[in-house]
């Protein structure tokens, strides 16, 4: 008899452990079959970096309206820009490579003449207002270009400079 109740005892245990009282809840939405390609996510398409980017169009926020550039290099203004680059922009610019800020080398090709010129004459209003200058920034860290006060004529001879890289 004793043994009849050990194994009622053990039959009993084991099914309160078995039916027991934890219940799961099911997952929906959940499905082996891969996903159809309309519900997967496209690839993003790699942006160009500011520096890069060619805007040829865009003449920048300030004082320069519109300027063209002879066929002729002045050899005389580009010793003169040359002579400033060298004192106010290489802190942060090197000719060929990027550093603190973009590298002018090819610059013409990229940006117009007068973007160029607003953008050293006046760098803070070309940053608040101009779309290009403001993805420079975020691309350059925050190191928004410093002014350097340059006149028209400095600005002018830098830009000469520029096209001789």
């Amino acid at each position: 008899m004793r043994k009849a109740l050990n194994y009622l005892m053990v039959l009993s245990v084991s099914l309160l452990v078995s039916c027991g009282g934890k219940e799961e809840k099911k997952k929906e939405n959940f499905s082996y079959e891969k996903p159809a390609a309309t519900e997967q996510a496209a690839p993003k398409a790699e942006a160009v970096p500011a520096s890069q980017r060619i805007a040829l169009d865009n003449k920048g926020v300030g004082p320069i309206k519109e300027l063209v550039l002879p066929a002729e290099i002045d050899q005389a203004m580009v010793a003169h820009g040359e002579d400033v680059y060298k004192k106010m922009c290489t802190a942060c610019h090197r000719p060929d490579k990027k550093f603190i800020g973009p590298a002018p080398k090819g610059i013409l090709e990229r940006r117009s003449p007068e973007w160029i010129m607003n953008m050293i004459l006046d760098p803070e209003d070309m940053i608040k207002k101009d779309p290009l200058a403001e993805d420079l920034l975020k691309e350059f860290n925050g190191a928004p270009m410093a002014n350097q006060h340059l006149t028209e004529a400095e600005a002018r001879a830098v830009l000469e400079y520029f096209r001789t890289l």
